[in-house]
């Protein structure tokens, strides 16, 4: 039998890509029903009910790329890092799924090489897709939640789950409200888990991302589900037309190869060293013209400045604009381009031109 690990819908790379960890609830032949009743693989421990539909309508109406798993988080949650403790669930929602009692670290071990990493993989092919046509994509992920948990009923008709990078999910909130939501600003679930989906393909990538969550039986068949994804795409519209430009932007430190550990204090003290030393570089080398930075490289000293107001703001800090860049510039820019600019030539300025054509 063939047990793919992903179903792929299939587009032009673009500004968009769908994807959705728990889109299905079936299983692989070889292990059958892991036990439970099949009655069970109707409810939410088997997967995000209703999310599948919504994840394919919106791709067919973006013309989007999208990856969806094929198999059922009772196999193996796609959503969870490859260390994570809950990656087999051996008890979820009070049921004992008894096919993974047992499962021993071989197990887990077959299961993330057969079907974890072909998932990821898949995303990740996408994602590289884009990237070398220059595109930098905006990642949604679709999930459900269940309108009751542990006797609470929830009031929210969408979760909008994010980390550090809010680029796409405030105007998501916004839009939301505007057309009548009651959304949830990371409820009924945090969106920060080191490890999964969104932090692997969007916070280390520096992607701009957001993982939405709709109530089950908002979407509990696929009427419903396709009706409310034509509610979704205008929001959807609204926010993708509001929020600045998608940029690569990492909100976290950088990630280290496999085998490297360090806290994240020395982690942090060394990705500021290496920004100071960028700078000192560029202060030194004052024969290389901004637009010869942006021409080849796609940024400038300008830029520097301005990513470092921006993360002062993050923390509270506030810059001006002027502020900012002289820190890089190491004295006020209208100083540094009196003594070292020079004027641009005709080559130089239709380069720069045509750069910001094809990246607007």
């Amino acid at each position: 039998m063939n047990e793919t690990a992903t179903e792929l819908i299939r587009s032009a790379p673009g500004p968009l890509l769908f994807v959705c960890d728990h889109a299905s609830n079936a299983l692989p032949e070889r292990y059958g029903t892991l036990g439970l009743e099949q009655g069970e693989f109707a409810t939410h421990i088997a997967s995000d009910i209703g999310a599948a539909v919504v994840t394919r309508a919106l791709a067919e109406a973006y013309q989007a790329p999208a990856v969806l798993a094929r198999w059922s988080r009772l196999l193996i949650d796609l959503n969870r890092g490859a260390d994570d403790p809950t990656l087999v669930m051996k008890l979820s929602d009070g049921r004992i799924i008894p096919g993974n009692r047992h499962a021993d670290e071989a197990e887990v071990a077959r299961r993330l090489s057969a079907f974890h990493a072909p998932y990821h993989a898949a995303i990740a092919a996408e994602l590289d897709a884009a990237r070398a046509q220059d595109i930098v994509p905006v990642i949604i992920s679709m999930h459900s939640f269940t309108p009751v948990w542990k006797g609470f009923r929830r009031p929210w008709e969408v979760g909008v789950l994010w980390d550090k990078d809010d680029r796409l999910a405030r105007p998501l909130l916004a839009a939301l409200a505007r057309a009548g939501f009651n959304a949830g600003d990371n409820e009924p679930y945090d969106g920060e888990l080191e490890g999964d989906c969104l932090n692997i393909h969007g916070t280390k990538r520096g992607l701009p991302h957001v993982l939405i969550e709709i109530r089950q039986d908002l979407i509990a068949n696929d009427e419903a589900a396709r009706a409310f994804a034509s509610r979704l795409k205008p929001v959807l519209d609204e926010t993708l037309t509001t929020m600045e430009k998608p940029s690569v932007r990492f909100t976290r430190a950088l990630s280290l190869p496999s085998g490297v550990t360090m806290d994240e204090r020395t982690r942090i003290e060394l990705e500021a060293a290496a920004f100071r030393r960028l700078v000192a570089h560029l202060r030194n080398r004052t024969d290389v013209q901004n637009i010869e930075l942006m021409n080849l490289a796609g940024f400038c000293r300008n830029c520097l400045g301005d990513w470092y107001r921006e993360a002062a703001a993050e923390k509270g800090v506030a810059l001006e604009k002027d502020a900012a860049r002289e820190i890089v510039y190491g004295m006020p820019q209208s100083e540094w381009k009196a003594r070292y600019q020079k004027d641009a030539s005709p080559e130089q300025k239709a380069a720069f031109e045509r750069a910001q054509k094809e990246h607007k």
